[in-house]
């Protein structure tokens, strides 16, 4: 009995809030989703170009990025390179990205350039990564209209919801007028100290509020982390036997277990109480 290939998932990493560990999580999901046998597809759609450096490429050697995609100078497949890690292939970003946000305002369907774009390339992936700018802007417009599923590290730290209340809200714009298949289909926990009580404080908050989008495995703060992306390597093989590797490959089979839409709605009205209100005891 033959059975029918399964459908690509593009899943957007969003968090308006800069400094939670989304390009961290994109990397090291997407080199982990590789290891697990799948062929992914990162996307660096951030002009800070942090995903492409994480991978080991310097943008400013680049000759094409995700910019000329985006503005239909390129193609996908004439931008996307590969890695040395197999099965994991991304598409650049470079600082001229920044531009684009000016030059799509005018731009004919300005908000499906990046769906259009993957559709020449989709079908030689089973997972797309979108690694999303901390901003609101047309370009996240258009990673969300590309994807199916959104996935929202929130950081085990102060004022740890700060924003995503709106986040939820463009997302809800966007499946209104643009992306109806669109959901937040996972959440995931990062930056996680389990020396401190706000850390399980926080944990606790998120998965009482947000039940079970809330991935169980939770990724640890850590130095090689930071270390591994100064290298311009995924944890895995920077250092494979970490704690953030290991944690990093439990999530990213965790996700891969996950359904992208569970049919739980989110509100986008959150008041975590006790968070982000002083310094707390270790």
């Amino acid at each position: 009995m033959s059975l029918e290939p399964r459908p690509t998932r593009i899943i957007a990493i969003a968090n308006q809030k800069g400094g939670v560990g989304k390009t961290t999580t994109t990397i090291n999901l997407g080199s982990s989703m590789a290891e697990e046998g799948n062929r992914v597809l990162v996307v660096d759609l951030d002009p800070q170009a942090n995903a492409t450096t994480g991978v080991g490429v310097n943008s400013r050697d680049l000759e094409q990025s995700i910019y000329h995609v985006i503005l239909q100078q390129a193609t996908a497949s004439e931008v996307r390179l590969s890695t040395d890690i197999p099965n994991l292939d991304f598409l650049p970003s470079s600082q001229a990205l920044v531009g684009a946000e000016i030059e799509l305002v005018a731009a004919f369907s300005r908000e499906h350039r990046l769906e259009r774009a993957l559709m020449e390339i989709i079908d030689d992936y089973d997972i797309v990564l979108i690694d999303c700018p901390p901003a609101l802007g047309l370009l996240t417009v258009n990673a969300l209209v590309a994807a199916d599923e959104v996935l929202v590290p929130i950081q085990c730290e102060y004022y740890a919801l700060e924003g995503l209340g709106q986040l939820v809200e463009n997302v809800d714009r966007v499946k209104a007028h643009l992306n109806p298949d669109l959901e937040v289909s996972t959440i995931a926990l990062v930056m996680y100290d389990a020396r401190t009580k706000l850390s399980e404080q926080v944990a606790g908050e998120v998965r009482a509020f947000f039940g079970s989008k809330v991935c169980r495995q939770v990724i640890p703060r850590s130095v090689g982390l930071s270390e591994a992306s100064s290298y311009g390597q995924p944890i895995n093989v920077y250092d494979p036997k970490s704690r953030g590797a290991v944690a990093y490959g439990e999530l990213a089979r965790e996700v891969l277990r996950r359904p992208a839409r569970s049919g739980e709605k989110m509100s986008s009205d959150y008041e975590i109480s006790g968070l982000g209100s002083g310094p707390e005891e270790v």
